[in-house]
């Protein structure tokens, strides 16, 4: 299974899960499921604006797991 690690990597550079969302301009239920890990798919637009504003590349973002 693939993970979104964007809650790590926010509290790793002390922003916040509402700053990121101010960010991305999307609805709050989209972006809380995206971040938690309850959506099956992720735009690429949205990828690469998280990359930009974590300073971060896809492979930070994402990691694989067993579960």
């Amino acid at each position: 299974m693939i993970r979104l690690r964007v809650l790590e990597l926010l509290g790793s550079q002390g922003k916040t899960k509402y700053w990121l969302y101010k960010q991305l301009g999307m609805s709050y239920q989209n972006f809380n499921n995206m971040v938690q890990n309850k959506t099956q798919s992720i735009r690429y637009e949205n990828i690469e604006t998280i990359c930009r504003l974590l300073g971060c590349t896809p492979n930070e973002l994402f990691e694989i797991t067993d579960e």
